[in-house]
């Protein structure tokens, strides 16, 4: 993959990514947050941070899970590497988040780490035959 193919496949992919996980958090899942972490959510969010995750993790999807799918020829293998990566990497989140956080709903954990390996999974899906199209 030349680095042009690359960086659209990136791009794409990040726009995916941010499509899915802007309608979960502000639409289906706003209301379960607001009621499980109420006290716990800024009232702005810091949107250096959020970009940063978004950019690093779409990366960590590209990395971990397409371009190994790719090598292999394998849209269900993206698919696995995916749903794993990102139960894992959301699992870090909330699995600390209930050892070292007074009061963090153990609910806010399973549901989290089931959307990160449906969210990532369904991403890398899609930068796996966006990386098709634009070979």
């Amino acid at each position: 993959m030349t680095t042009a193919a690359f960086i659209k496949l990136y791009f794409a992919t990040l726009v995916v990514f941010l499509a899915i996980d802007m309608v979960w958090l502000g639409v289906a899942a706003k209301g379960f947050y607001q009621r499980y972490l109420g006290e716990l959510l800024r009232p702005d969010v810091r949107w250096g941070a959020a970009i940063l995750f978004y950019l690093i993790f779409v990366g960590g999807i590209l990395l971990f899970a397409v371009l190994p799918a790719l090598e292999r020829a394998s849209f269900r293998h993206a698919v696995l590497l995916g749903g794993l990566f990102g139960m894992i990497a959301y699992a870090t989140y909330d699995l600390t988040n209930l050892a070292t956080l007074k009061g963090f709903p153990p609910v806010v954990a399973v549901v989290d780490m089931v959307w990160g390996f449906v969210l990532t999974a369904v991403v890398a899906g899609a930068g796996y035959r966006i990386a098709g199209w634009i070979a």
